[in-house]
């Protein structure tokens, strides 16, 4: 057997188990979308649900409950979770490092601040604080972005500066909230703690339009993602432009973290567990950025279902998402750490 023929068969075993990883991924999350429909005060079947969404049957009842009342969270809950999946991921292998998620280098933190000022500030609301949101976490990108700039940018350092940013935001987010009136300060402290259930329709209907494009392009962006893991030198053997390419594939992950938390809130920790996850899943086939957003979408709609029908009090998502999120964090830190990467 030659080396060719041995190097065909295992992209072949690859791309089958990536396929099959993919498919059961996206089942999985069909199923979960339907159930946190289906569970609440007022129960549904399943084919009630699906027939309500697809307006297959008319129901006045069930119509109202589902496309009124549940639908808008359950969608809320895919879509951001599929844009932090798609992002996580992004990060972790742009910058070769498993702690490199958009929640620790700043992006979340800028997102944060900008929202929570303008809440506290402009008395701003719905859309407004969007937009203020998706334009923080836009600015923050771009300043570490600049600061990390050395005749190109280095993951190390980006992610050092990008730990400073968030640290020095955190800062002023506290400052922000020490000047605010009670009530202006209740809205910022539950718009910060990060929930699916807060996004209004047309906070929604921008996540929407703009994230199927931006997973697109994603997805296209993979081979020279796949390419700048192998390093610089290597990735421009192979033909890739590495600057423009990390330009486009940071722009992309920072507009998908963006519009999550600006409809969401920062719901922490959802793209830092996504990828390893999706890896652990995919086997040799790693890196795949449909299989991490869809396991971000599992994980959303989990913590969703645990934060509302689980618990004795219904919390926000981000409450769980951080709950579970914490362990793991330690446990990487751990095992990171042992292995001798990371730093």
């Amino acid at each position: 057997m030659t080396t060719l023929t041995v190097i065909k068969a295992t992209h072949r075993r690859r791309t089958g188990r990536s396929l099959v990883v993919t498919v059961a991924l996206a089942g999985v999350v069909a199923a979960l979308f339907v159930l946190t429909m289906m569970v609440g005060s007022f129960r549904l079947t399943a084919w009630q649900v699906i027939a309500s969404v697809l307006h297959l049957e008319a129901n006045a009842g069930v119509d109202f409950v589902v496309r009124g009342l549940r639908l808008p969270t359950a969608t809320t809950a895919l879509t951001v979770g599929l844009a932090l999946g798609a992002s996580g991921t992004i990060f972790q292998q742009l910058l070769r490092n498993p702690l490199a998620s958009p929640d620790f280098v700043g992006v979340t933190s800028g997102a944060s601040l900008a929202a929570a000022g303008s809440i506290v500030f402009l008395q701003a609301a719905g859309l407004v604080v969007c937009a203020y949101a998706l334009g923080g976490a836009l600015l923050a990108a771009l300043l570490m972005y600049v600061l990390a700039w050395r005749d190109g940018v280095s993951g190390y350092r980006f992610i050092l500066i990008g730990i400073g940013i968030a640290a020095f935001f955190d800062g002023l987010i506290g400052y922000v909230l020490s000047r605010a009136r009670l009530t202006e300060a209740r809205q910022a402290m539950h718009w910060l703690t990060g929930s699916v259930g807060q996004a209004s329709d047309s906070e929604l209907r921008v996540l929407l339009y703009a994230l199927p494009p931006l997973l697109l392009i994603a997805i296209g962006l993979q081979r020279h993602l796949r390419a700048l893991e192998l390093g610089d030198d290597t990735a421009r053997a192979l033909g890739t432009r590495t600057e423009s390419s990390r330009a486009a594939l940071l722009a992309v992950a920072v507009l998908l973290v963006a519009l999550a938390v600006a409809v969401a809130g920062p719901i922490i920790f959802v793209a830092l567990v996504a990828g390893p996850v999706a890896n652990r899943l995919l086997g040799p086939a790693t890196g795949g950025i449909a299989a991490a957003a869809l396991t971000g979408a599992a994980l959303m709609l989990t913590a969703d279902l645990v934060a509302v029908h689980l618990l004795p009090v219904p919390l926000p998502t981000g409450v769980v998402t951080g709950a579970v999120g914490a362990p793991y964090l330690l446990w990487l830190l751990a095992t990171t750490n042992r292995k001798g990467v990371g730093g």
